[in-house]
């Protein structure tokens, strides 16, 4: 039996934490990404996800990695994303365009191309945001991209009805990634203040966040689920 880890942004943050704990777990993990996974092990299939003739070739790859495998369980965490500093009254039609190709509808193509092959028992996993249910001022276009994660994954739940593979949308909270600091300015203060916004004073672990993608696609009860990762997080 081989099981077999697809990641979109898996060089760095969640996606590398995740490439890690899929690879403990015995899974043969493949890194989508523009930049290399340096993880031992993982296979890296390079390229832009901004461009949907990009994806059809990068995909083209992977599908010749599950059928060489024989993977009888695929795991595809949707993980890579933009996220830029905008708000409504400035974020141009090219910006947003940006942002939801990457966030949006690069998924929608590496499922359309990918699901024919995937075996019963295979995952389509998203990993979203607080801000999938929620927004905060000055990330206009992520927020929009990351609420629309959360309707294309309820419906590719009941779009898949009867296949045997199960959807999930996994929301972190405020995550010590490279995205989060770069959004941030790598500003300490404004760090020690979003990490004081949960029950534990401090920001989630990408290790943390990794164990539940692993969790979820071991757990096919949670089909269709939004799960919160957030520590607790404090309602405004």
């Amino acid at each position: 039996m081989t099981k077999l880890a697809i990641i979109t942004g898996a060089s760095s943050g969640i996606g590398m934490a995740s490439a890690r704990q899929l690879l403990n777990d015995g899974f043969h993990v493949i890194n989508l990404s523009r930049r290399p996974c340096t993880l031992e092990g993982v296979t890296n299939i390079c390229g832009d996800l901004s461009e949907t003739e990009n994806i059809h070739l990068l995909a083209g790859q992977i599908i010749a990695v599950i059928e060489q495998q024989e993977a009888t369980s695929v795991c595809v965490v949707h993980n890579a994303a933009l996220m830029l500093k905008d708000s409504v009254g400035d974020t141009s039609d090219e910006d947003l365009l940006r942002v939801l190709q990457i966030n949006v509808v690069a998924i929608n193509a590496l499922n359309r191309i990918l699901l024919p092959h995937l075996p019963s028992t295979s995952s389509l996993l998203f990993v979203g945001s607080t801000l999938s249910e929620k927004a905060v001022a000055g990330a206009f276009s992520y927020v929009v991209s990351k609420h629309a994660q959360l309707g294309m994954m309820r419906a590719t739940c009941q779009d898949l009805m009867g296949r045997g593979i199960h959807t999930a949308l996994i929301c972190p909270g405020f995550t010590d990634t490279e995205m989060l600091r770069g959004h941030v300015g790598n500003n300490q203060d404004i760090i020690l203040s979003i990490s004081g916004l949960n029950s534990f004073n401090r920001l989630v672990a990408p290790e943390e966040i990794a164990r539940l993608v692993g969790w979820c696609h071991e757990n096919p009860v949670i089909n269709g689920s939004v799960l919160h990762a957030n520590l607790g997080q404090v309602e405004s």
